[in-house]
């Protein structure tokens, strides 16, 4: 017999009638389906909270500082600071350990809001590094009371540190005398080492009077110790006819 394709038709409907079949429910939508984009969390943004690329700094000249600047042995220091760290840095025509070398001094000399530092930076990058009151430090053990309190004002960009008062007078006078025992300016945390107490009794009083004069004003543009300790070792060592 040979059947139609309608009657064939007819037969598989009534076949599926009669066996109760059912059509294939529906799948449902799988939560979570890796080929479907997902929700961001917040836990993906936590980085970029915490370091934003529109508030960090790109590099070391970002957070510097201009604080001081001061003239002495015909030579122009501009100490900078870095924020970031706290530490100071003193810069001058001659490169210094980090390979910073001092290109220019600008701004009005009786206007500390406009002196800037134009810095060669390691690898010959030049910046200019503006004035900006620098932020508060701890206070240190043993410092003066008429030491730091002059901060980095009192001198201009082509002047020298500001005229010392009475007690700084007294203050370098004294330690001329007691030279082994040190002072505040010297940049040692305690009494210099034997090699420079030897070098220092090779001195006149006047000469170490001196030295601790200038010392003292450098202290006063909030230079740092170690900065200090290095240019009082040239000048003694200048002193002594052992320096360049």
């Amino acid at each position: 017999m040979k059947l139609t394709h309608g009657a064939l038709c007819g037969m598989a409907i009534a076949l599926m009638t009669a066996q109760g079949a059912e059509m294939p429910p529906e799948t449902p939508a799988v939560e979570g389906d890796a080929d479907l984009p997902q929700p961001l969390k917040s836990e993906a943004f936590e980085g970029l909270l915490a370091n934003s690329p529109f508030t960090r700094s790109l590099g070391i000249s970002d957070s510097l500082i201009l604080t001081g600047v001061a003239r002495f042995n015909n030579e122009v220091h501009a100490t900078l600071m870095d924020t970031q760290t706290m530490e100071s840095h003193v810069v001058t025509k001659t490169p210094n350990r980090e390979g910073w070398q001092l290109i220019a001094i600008g701004g009005d000399p009786a206007q500390m809001h406009t002196w800037t530092a134009k810095i060669q930076m390691q690898g010959g990058q030049i910046t200019v590094i503006r004035y900006q009151k620098p932020p508060p430090k701890p206070t240190r053990s043993g410092s003066s009371p008429g030491g730091s309190g002059g901060g980095p004002g009192g001198s201009g960009p082509n002047g020298s540190p500001r005229p010392l008062n009475t007690a700084e007078v007294e203050e370098a006078k004294k330690a001329a005398v007691n030279y082994k025992e040190g002072f505040t300016s010297d940049g040692y945390p305690r009494q210099p080492p034997p090699e420079m107490v030897e070098k220092l009794s090779r001195l006149s009083v006047q000469q170490r009077e001196d030295i601790n004069r200038q010392m003292i004003g450098i202290r006063n543009t909030g230079m740092g110790m170690e900065e200090r300790r290095r240019i009082y070792e040239n000048m003694v060592d200048r002193a002594s006819g052992r320096g360049r």
